[in-house]
């Protein structure tokens, strides 16, 4: 029994069912929207936002992980304090990409700038900076859209970390830099979009900021990555533009396809560069 090969697909662009042979979108205007440049493993996935939640989440967990595999002194169980239950060692985070004054300046290791946001010292920390990702990131799919927010992802983790680098944090992880920077855009949003949605929406993030001033007076807490993470979401805001005024477009799908290139690129160098050194200590 033989198929038919597949005769209709989404616009890769304006994500509407066209036929494959389209010579041009008629809803958006593209020009061969069926074609393999236009219409691949890269662009498919960006059809169901979805999946691009899943696919993050995923890469914190699978790092969490090999932190947990590569700690020396094994899983720290740790079950009277909760915030250090199975925590990793700090070697196996430094070896993965923990970021930071210590791993930068004395190791020359700038590519820890982009892996440090995968990283997470505790069960309870990836789960809450996990849970806070999925939530903000259907306000961000909804009002920027997937090639933004990858892009809102990476850069306000990065301008984060390099905040706390500039203030002198030796040692630092986790993906909260780039939850503060998901606030900071949805805060630009709701300032420009105003009316009745746009209050509700402060009103919203401003529960989000009185938590993170909560847990910001908790020992341990990178303020200064929570801080450079936040104005970097709100400068990002402005300057990549939101749904409503900008349809996402080619400068914004090259954006989000160099930030996911070189995050990639760094986490596999992390990773294999870390087995490496565990395996000849």
């Amino acid at each position: 029994m033989t198929h038919e090969p597949r005769r209709s697909i989404l616009c890769p662009n304006c994500r509407k069912l066209i036929s494959v042979d389209e010579p041009r979108c008629p809803y958006c205007g593209i020009g061969r929207p069926g074609s393999a440049l236009k219409n691949n493993p890269w662009t498919r996935a960006f059809q169901n936002p979805a999946n691009l939640v899943t696919i993050v989440i995923g890469l914190n967990v699978a790092m969490y992980a090999a932190s947990l595999l590569l700690s020396p002194g094994g899983i720290r169980l740790s079950p009277a304090n909760p915030f250090t239950a199975l925590s990793p060692g700090t070697e196996s985070l430094f070896m993965l990409g923990a970021t930071g004054t210590v791993p930068i300046d004395g190791y020359g290791r700038w590519w820890t700038l982009l892996t440090a946001a995968y990283l997470h010292g505790g069960l309870l920390h990836i789960v809450f900076n996990m849970l806070a990702f999925r939530n903000l990131s259907e306000l961000i799919l909804q009002e920027y859209g997937p090639y933004r927010m990858i892009v809102l992802f990476t850069l306000t983790s990065v301008c984060g970390f390099a905040t706390s680098y500039l203030f002198g944090v030796r040692l630092t992880i986790g993906a909260s830099a780039a939850v503060c920077g998901f606030i900071g855009a949805i805060v630009y949003y709701a300032w420009r979009r105003g009316g009745t949605y746009g209050q509700a929406l402060l009103r919203q993030v401003g529960g989000w900021l009185i938590g993170l001033l909560i847990i910001g007076m908790m020992p341990g807490i990178n303020n200064y990555a929570h801080g450079g993470g936040l104005l970097a979401g709100f400068a990002l805001g402005w300057l990549l533009g939101f749904g409503e005024r900008i349809r996402e477009g080619l400068l914004h799908k090259s954006l989000a396809g160099a930030c996911a290139l070189v995050t990639a690129l760094a986490l596999l160098y992390a990773v294999v560069g870390g087995i490496y050194l565990r395996l000849t200590m």
